[in-house]
Order: C-alpha cells, then structure tokens, then sequence
C-alpha cells in the first residue's frame, strides 16, 4: 500500500473514532487491494483510495464510514443513502458502512467496477 504526502495522515482520521472504523477500514482496504495498486491519499475530511484516479472516498465518523464510491451509472440499492451525477457518465454514490460485514459481495463488486473506471 503506497501512502501520498499531502501533509495529512491515514492514522489521524481514526482518532477519537470507535474502533469498529478502523476495522471496517482495514477489511475495506484488504478486499481493494485485491483487485491490483492501490494508493491511500488522505485529505483534510476524508481518505481516497486511488488506483490511478480517485475511485472512493472514506469519511471516517465516531461510529461508521461514509463511503462514497465512484460509477458510470446509476445504483440501485436500499443501501445506497445519496446519489450524486457529477457529469454525464459520472455518479458518486454514498453507502455508510457500520460493520466490517457491511463490506461485502456486493459491496466489492461496486468498488472492483468503480477500480476499474480508474485504470
């Protein structure tokens, strides 16, 4: 796992945080890291996984993670809890996850397809 040097840390957006975050973050990070590079870029809100564009977002709260996750077309899902069209063929698609079992099949199969559009 690369980290970027923005000035900002991974390990700060977990302070203060129940622990449950950083072990949803943690098997987040295991499964994309499955599909090839992947580069952790923290920001001042919030972490971007990258391959080589942003393809998700991690804002980290006391109890969950907002998960923002990059498509080329619309979700549809109970789960998906804001739907935002950044461009024709750009959707950003937000998913908070309260448990590492909240990273799942379906899930995976969102982040592997929002990992490809990065390449």
């Amino acid at each position: 796992m690369k980290k970027t040097n923005s000035g900002f840390k991974v390990k700060t957006h977990f302070e203060d945080k129940d622990q449950v975050v950083r072990e949803i973050y943690d098997r987040l990070l295991s499964k994309v890291e499955q599909f090839g590079a992947v580069i952790e870029d923290p920001k001042k809100t919030s972490i971007h996984l990258v391959n080589r564009t942003a393809f998700a977002g991690v804002a980290t709260r006391k109890t969950a993670i907002n998960l923002t996750i990059k498509g080329d077309h619309k979700l549809s899902s109970s789960r998906i809890s804001k739907t935002e069209q950044a461009s024709a063929n750009r959707f950003h698609h937000e998913v908070k996850l309260t448990s590492p079992k909240d990273v799942d099949a379906e899930l995976v199969g969102w982040l592997k397809a929002a990992y490809g559009l990065s390449e």
